[in-house]
């Protein structure tokens, strides 16, 4: 019987949610909002993983192209927490579905001053028909790929847009992906 009751309360505490959602007014307000609940819990998350993120990111130098330079697409950028961990001069592509980040990423891009940053691009991991073929060097998804409509798909643009490397590899080409699944 409490159950029931607490499932009854539940219904009718969320009840505006789907309100809103019917009238299609839920998506925007979530879009506006979701990037200011990140921009403190992304603070929080990289305290707690800032060892994980160094030791993961610090041998990135190592696939930047024959002149030196390091292309770099982070997928999912949200407020811009990774780019303390990138080496100097990396050249920084950020693609995120929410357009609102792009306003919070520029306090971020202020205190990395080691990075040129090059384009936000709006678009979703699954389709990045703005990208090339073999356009970057590195691909970075940290915490993106819950949210990921199509997974497959995603992964199928990423090895798309990648540089193919030859100088680790004996055997032929291979495409190297950054990918970090943290939960």
């Amino acid at each position: 019987m409490l159950v029931l009751i607490f499932q009854q309360c539940l219904k009718i505490l969320i009840l505006p949610i789907y309100v809103l959602a019917y009238f299609g007014l839920w998506d925007p307000i979530c879009k506006k909002t979701f990037p200011l609940f990140m921009t403190q819990l992304s603070k929080l998350y990289n305290k707690k993983m800032c060892k994980v993120k160094e030791k993961l990111f610090h041998n990135m130098r190592d696939y930047a192209d024959a002149s030196g330079k390091l292309h770099l697409l982070e997928i999912g950028v949200g407020t811009g927490p990774n780019f303390q961990f990138y080496p100097p001069n990396t050249r920084v592509t950020c693609l995120d579905y929410n357009p609102n980040f792009q306003k919070f990423l520029l306090n971020s891009m202020a205190q990395n001053t080691h990075l040129q940053f090059e384009n936000f691009v709006v678009a979703s991991a699954e389709n990045m028909t703005s990208f090339s073929d073999n356009s970057v060097d590195v691909v970075v998804c940290t915490t993106v790929f819950c949210s990921v409509k199509n997974t497959q798909a995603a992964l199928k643009e990423i090895l798309r847009v990648l540089r193919p490397i030859e100088k680790y590899w004996t055997g032929g080409r291979c495409r190297i992906a950054v990918m970090v699944a943290m939960n």
